[in-house]
């Protein structure tokens, strides 16, 4: 399908929010907020879909006033746009949880996880500071999250320098093959989610949801945790900000987050929505 083929497809966008919809200093561009408003009204469902956390989340789906579904944890959670009601949500049990957490531990990384609103960290770091300050959510340490896990979880992050985190990503996979996704939105993040929470099937959860095909959603991603739901659209845009193991695989590459490449993406290939 090509471009002037999935404009006329086009039911739904999807997006992934940092270092994609939003800009590096994590605002959205009233240009960005319009172009998706006026989609919406057009009849087009607007789905973010992000690796953060609901409530890391809501600042942004409040700006934007226009979501049918998101789409957080990686896919963990999907959300209706504007009851917020929980609609799928999947879990890792505690000894699943309990084993993430010590494969940190035999690295010595850094690691943290979530519920109640906050996040859940096992050392007092610049890496916990950091994260607070982006995902405007309130960090605890809890010492050794082996320890600490006692009830089911959605994800588990750990955070370290890029080249830790590459290796760490590879053996990681080896390890929990079959029991859980693991991935990076950053790359110095490593993000384990329970094995059916992928962005890719979540999309498909929401396309069903909304009554329409994956095939007609046109998605934009930058980083590898994207890559399940750029793989699941009709139509995929890397960023050209984004890794390059996606722009080998996308339809498509657009501007970057900075410059607001999916507003300027959709605008100049769907002309007749915004005459």
């Amino acid at each position: 399908m090509n471009k002037e083929l999935c404009a006329q497809r086009l039911r739904a966008v999807a997006f992934d929010l940092d270092d994609t919809l939003l800009h590096d200093d994590l605002s959205i561009s009233p240009y960005t907020v319009n172009t998706l408003r006026t989609l919406a009204l057009a009849g087009i469902h607007i789905i973010p879909a992000s690796g953060r956390s609901f409530l890391s989340m809501k600042p942004f789906l409040d700006r934007l006033d226009c979501a049918s579904l998101f789409i957080t944890c990686n896919g963990a959670e999907i959300r209706d746009g504007k009851t917020h009601e929980l609609l799928r949500s999947e879990f890792f049990p505690p000894e699943l949880g309990r084993e993430i957490a010590r494969f940190g531990n035999l690295h010595h990384c850094y690691t943290q996880t979530y519920g109640d609103g906050h996040f859940y960290y096992s050392e007092h770091s610049v890496w916990a500071e950091r994260y607070a300050a982006a995902s405007v959510l309130t960090g605890m340490y809890v010492g050794n999250l082996e320890l600490f896990i006692r009830e089911p979880r959605n994800k588990i992050l750990m955070m370290a320098e890029e080249d830790k985190i590459a290796a760490m990503l590879v053996e990681a996979r080896q390890v929990f093959a079959g029991r859980a996704s693991v991935t990076c939105s950053k790359p110095y993040f490593l993000e384990f989610n329970p094995l059916g929470a992928t962005k890719g099937i979540a999309l498909e959860y929401a396309a069903k949801k909304l009554g329409i095909s994956p095939r007609d959603i046109i998605a934009f991603g930058d980083g590898l945790n994207d890559l399940p739901m750029l793989q699941a659209a009709g139509w995929s845009v890397a960023m050209t900000n984004g890794q390059e193991a996606l722009k080998s695989v996308c339809c498509d590459i657009c501007p970057s987050n900075q410059d607001d490449g999916v507003a300027v993406y959709l605008t100049n290939c769907f002309r007749e929505v915004y005459a």
